[in-house]
């Protein structure tokens, strides 16, 4: 039996998500001496109206709360994310170090905004299958970004274009179509440049062999050697989240304890929708206590 970790990408962010951190100080100690006095207003909300903002946060409380989980004595032995989740799943896998990682998604940031400052994002279109999303963008400029589940599919692109799909899509049956809290195009070839960009950036870092399966959430398969996860990460921006895949090959692999990092529970969601064969929680709405009561159970 193994345990999977799982970090969720933009649309969970909130105001005061560094606030009441474990081992609070201690890690934001850490993010001061890279971001120095940014730290302190990182989390207001008038910065997560920025991606980088945004992103930084993320991988700042998923690797605080894998640390704390780890404290505790759960450690994972497959750990994955969803886009931006990608980087603390990469620090907690041993491949990449926090300080790199809060540069180089400092960086990511920047670069997506500063690529699409305004009217563009994702869409979430969920009660219909692939082929019919497809079917409805036929003529627009909208891109497939995010296969989370067989009926949950979210496009890219600008916002009037998506607005085109999701009601069409609404008219075709589908339960939901939101436009999710994300001010870029991610996960399409709008991204190629910036992503090249980012590509760039990593060349001047070290990444290592990691001590436990880092699962990317772009190809759902298992990476090993640093450069091809160096790839992983700085291209992830532009290329299709593919988290079913993803969560069906860990439920390959014999992980049948998924644990999601705050904030949010959108990836519980999900991992149950892909077949999963063991228990999924969030520590959103879960204590340390339970994945320990969990894990002593499975591992019986």
């Amino acid at each position: 039996m193994k345990i999977l970790f799982t970090f969720p990408g933009q649309g969970t962010q909130r105001p005061g998500m560094l606030q009441n951190l474990p081992d609070g100080d201690a890690i934001l100690s850490e993010v001061r001496d890279v971001l120095g006095d940014e730290t302190d207003t990182l989390d207001s909300a008038d910065a997560l109206q920025h991606t980088r903002a945004v992103q930084l946060c993320l991988l700042i409380v998923g690797v605080a709360w894998a640390r704390e989980l780890m404290r505790h004595d759960v450690k994972p032995d497959i750990v994955s994310g969803l886009s931006i989740g990608a980087y603390p799943a990469a620090v907690m896998a041993g491949a990449l170090a926090f300080d790199d990682a809060l540069r180089l998604v400092a960086l990511r940031g920047d670069l997506m905004e500063q690529a699409y400052p305004r009217g563009y994002g994702l869409t979430a279109i969920v009660g219909l299958t692939l082929s019919r999303v497809e079917k409805l963008m036929a003529g627009t400029q909208t891109y497939i970004a995010n296969l989370n589940a067989e009926t949950q599919i979210v496009i890219a692109g600008s916002d009037e274009e998506m607005a085109i799909v999701a009601h069409n899509a609404l008219e075709a049956g589908a339960s939901k179509a939101t436009r999710l809290a994300v001010s870029v195009p991610s996960h399409c070839a709008l991204l190629d440049k910036p992503a090249e960009k980012l590509a760039h950036a990593f060349e001047s870092v070290t990444l290592s062999r990691p001590q436990r399966a880092y699962l990317s959430g772009s190809t759902g398969r298992v990476l090993w050697e640093p450069l091809k996860i160096a790839d992983d990460l700085a291209y992830n921006m532009a290329r299709t989240v593919q988290w079913q895949d993803a969560m069906v090959s860990a439920n390959q692999r014999d992980a049948r304890l998924a644990i999601e990092m705050p904030p949010g529970s959108v990836l519980t969601g999900l991992t149950h929708l892909s077949g999963w064969q063991g228990e999924a929680i969030c520590l959103e709405r879960n204590s340390i206590e339970v994945a320990q009561h969990l894990l002593k159970r499975l591992s019986r």
